[in-house]
């Protein structure tokens, strides 16, 4: 009996499912063990969201030009909230894409354990793979929606010389790198409590929209003529990110590249994946029963 059980103790397996990880581990390698599984999930997202549609995938660009119309016409012409020196169409399609790729993601990663419990109660794969995947395939929307602001961001440039675009282009990619990991962050903490806490989840989608005022979306910052208010939505860490974006792309006048500020928001981005890997990994290991 006792050298049945050494035999079957050395024995090499290919892979070994246990719960003894640390809160703050992340099996990279298990992850990319995973990866088609990762990239079947981000074609799903993809591709069935307007798979019985008419229209079909031009839905993707649609939504954000509409948007951009109704924002112009009632921010822009009722309003009349000051863009700074960029066109209202242009300012407008731009904050709301990136801003739309910040609120479903977050929103989608934060409902990970709710609405994935079967699926978690009957197949082991790393469960992180599914939040993952929404953030892979937001960037992949995005990236889409984008060809139809460089389109008209190209008009404006060349045809309407309107704006004055900068270097600080380059930092685009880290841009929208910290938005995807603030969302993911946030996303698996707020999904982490909801196993517990289910009013999280009727919070989310009322706070989001909230969080789109205290955002410079609609508006830069420096239109704000009461300086007082000001530091307060700078200490939103996607401020500064909204801000240097708009800058980046539309000139002077439409945002700031303040580097103090962005560097908050990586702090920021920083401390919400890592209490969110934490918690995460903490919950998942129990979730099951509780939700």
């Amino acid at each position: 009996m006792v050298q049945h059980q050494t035999e079957h103790d050395n024995e090499n397996w290919d892979i070994k499912i246990s719960a003894d990880s640390g809160y703050l581990d992340i099996n990279l390698r298990e992850i990319w063990r995973y990866r088609d599984l990762l990239m079947m999930f981000v074609k799903k997202d993809i591709v069935t969201v307007y798979k019985q549609t008419i229209l079909g995938p031009i839905w993707f660009m649609l939504q954000p030009i509409l948007t951009a119309i109704i924002y112009a016409f009632i921010f822009g012409q009722v309003a009349r909230i000051s863009t700074g020196n960029a066109p209202q169409i242009l300012f407008y399609l731009g904050s709301f894409t990136i801003w739309n790729y910040f609120a479903e993601t977050f929103k989608v990663t934060s409902k990970t354990f709710s609405e994935n419990a079967t699926v978690f109660g009957k197949v082991y794969f790393p469960r992180i793979i599914l939040p993952l995947s929404k953030v892979i395939s937001g960037i992949i929307k995005l990236l889409i929606q984008f060809l139809l602001f460089f389109v008209i961001w190209a008009y404006y440039l060349w045809v309407k010389e309107a704006i004055t675009p900068n270097w600080h282009m380059v930092f685009f990619p880290v841009i929208l790198a910290l938005i995807a990991f603030m969302s993911l962050g946030f996303g698996i903490i707020i999904t982490s409590l909801t196993t517990k806490y289910r009013d999280l989840n009727f919070l989310v989608a009322f706070g989001i929209q909230l969080l789109q005022f205290v955002t410079p979306v609609i508006f830069p910052i420096s239109s704000i003529k009461n300086p007082s208010y000001h530091l307060w939505l700078w200490l939103n860490p996607l401020a500064s990110l909204f801000e240097a974006f708009k800058y980046a792309f539309l000139g002077q006048g439409t945002g700031v590249f303040n580097y103090y500020w962005l560097g908050y928001s990586v702090i920021w981005t920083i401390v919400a994946l890592v209490v969110g890997i934490v918690i995460f990994n903490r919950v998942e290991k129990k979730f099951i029963d509780t939700v």
